[in-house]
C-alpha cells in the first residue's frame, strides 16, 4: 500500500503506478498525478488492477479541483480502478473523508 496526502500523494501514484511488484492499493489525498503524458508507456502491468482511493477538496487553494480532476479522469481512461471523492473542504482532510478511507481499506483488504 503506498499513500500519501499533497506531494506525497502525487509521489505514490507516480511510483505505485511504475512499482514492479504488486501493491495492494494506492492512496491520492488531496494531489495531483506528475508526468500523466508518461504513464502509459512507463506504467507496470502488474499494478494496472490495483485500486487507487483518490480524494480532494472542492475548496482546495494549493492544487485546484481541476487538476486532481484531470489526473484523475486520465488514469481511468487508462483503465485504472479510481475511486474518487470530493469534500467541502480546503487542502486538508475531514472526519468524513478519514471514514471513508477506512471503508475502502476494509474492502481491498479483506
Amino acid at each position: 500500500m503506498l499513500a500519501g496526502f499533497s506531494q506525497g500523494g502525487a509521489m505514490a501514484l507516480h511510483t505505485g503506478l511504475r512499482h514492479p511488484e504488486r501493491l495492494a492499493g494506492i492512496m491520492a489525498l488531496s494531489c495531483f498525478l506528475p508526468l500523466a503524458d508518461h504513464v502509459a508507456a512507463e506504467a507496470s502491468a502488474i499494478n494496472r488492477a490495483t485500486p487507487i482511493f483518490f480524494a480532494h477538496g472542492i475548496h482546495d487553494p494549493m492544487i485546484p479541483l481541476a487538476r486532481a480532476q484531470h489526473a484523475r479522469d486520465a488514469l481511468t481512461g487508462l483503465g485504472y480502478r479510481v475511486e474518487w471523492h470530493e469534500y467541502p473542504m480546503p487542502h486538508s482532510v475531514t472526519d468524513a473523508e478519514v471514514l471513508d478511507i477506512a471503508a475502502w481499506l476494509a474492502r481491498i483488504l479483506a
